[in-house]
């Protein structure tokens, strides 16, 4: 049975940082694209930042470029997420995400969700 558990989350004023941690289990983490997603109160999931299945390569979304940085550790099963500068606008849930697709950039193509972290940015 695969699972991903987030955590790492919790409340940060603006400017501020927080790394969140995934563990994987239960999946061949090195055959999957790992990444992360949130999604803010009334809004769509959205993507945030992710590794190619082979983890050669990374991808961002525009609004987080410059500011996050995600990481892998095959041994450990984990992927990081760590998160400099935050904004309010940052504030969301944020989702741990597994994809037998070659790269993971989009909801369609997760193969598994983690329940899920908050993360709440005051300003």
């Amino acid at each position: 049975q695969v699972q991903l558990v987030e955590s790492g989350g919790g409340l940060v004023q603006a400017g501020g940082s927080l790394r969140l941690s995934c563990v994987a289990s239960g999946l061949t983490f090195s055959y999957y694209a790992m990444g992360w997603f949130r999604q803010a109160p009334g809004k769509e999931r959205e993507f945030v930042t992710s590794f190619s299945r082979s983890g050669g390569s990374t991808y961002y979304a525009d609004s987080v470029k410059g500011r996050f940085t995600i990481s892998r550790d095959n041994v450990k099963n984990t992927v990081y997420l760590q998160m400099n500068s935050l904004k309010p606008e940052d504030t969301a849930v944020y989702y741990c995400a597994a994809s037998q697709a070659y790269w993971l950039a989009s909801v369609s193509t997760v193969n598994y969700w983690g329940p899920g972290i908050q993360v709440t940015v005051s300003s």
